[in-house]
């Protein structure tokens, strides 16, 4: 880094701590510099930040969801939409999404997890269709820790109130703990649907 980029940073607070701080590996934050033409100011570094979290761009998921088939004769809608499609015989189509709301349910975890369920439900319907069931998966640390409890009570409520409400029960999931997630629960939703009339 010369003088001059140096002193630009410094003149926007922005340091390698910073950065980390952000979530953002040196390479990333190369990559924003080289984007905007010169160091972020610290409201750009918040908003890329957020735009290449895992929860926004799926950074370290995504080598693995490339290996899963999308493509074949009963897929009428694959990645790029909202929510995908298959078609199941019979004039029949199975619309279904799922998204992971780690982080927000993990900082809140009633409203994070409702609005996980809220966003997959939205994205069902989008693509002309009714949801009918929910299902998840969900991740906790250690049961005897005191944040555990706290967490399952808010999203284990989140998940089912929302649903509820939208008269999509959710009718099947699993939990399992583990003291590796007390630093950051995993959950993972997803919606199914089944709709006549769909033409490829």
């Amino acid at each position: 880094m010369n003088i001059a980029a140096r002193a630009e940073r410094a003149a926007n607070g922005i340091t390698p701590e910073l950065v980390a701080e952000h979530g953002l590996s040196s390479d990333e934050y190369k990559l924003l510099v080289g984007a905007l033409g010169r160091e972020p100011r610290l409201t750009e570094l918040g908003i890329f930040s957020v735009m290449w979290s895992e929860h926004c761009s799926y950074k370290s998921s995504k080598v693995w969801l490339k290996t899963l088939p999308t493509e074949g004769p009963q897929v009428i809608q694959g990645p790029g939409e909202n929510a995908g499609v298959i078609d199941i015989g019979d004039g029949l189509a199975a619309v279904f999404k799922m998204e992971s709301h780690n982080h927000p349910s993990y900082i809140e975890p009633y409203q994070g997890a409702a609005t996980g369920v809220g966003g997959i439900m939205r994205d069902v319907f989008t693509m002309g269709a009714r949801p009918i069931a929910n299902m998840n998966a969900l991740r906790f640390g250690a049961p005897d820790h005191p944040k555990t409890r706290h967490l399952v009570a808010g999203v284990v409520s989140g998940i089912g109130d929302y649903g509820n409400c939208m008269g999509v029960p959710t009718v099947g999931g699993e939990v399992n703990f583990h003291f590796w997630f007390l630093r950051a629960c995993a959950r993972a939703a997803a919606c199914v649907v089944r709709r006549r009339g769909w033409r490829r």
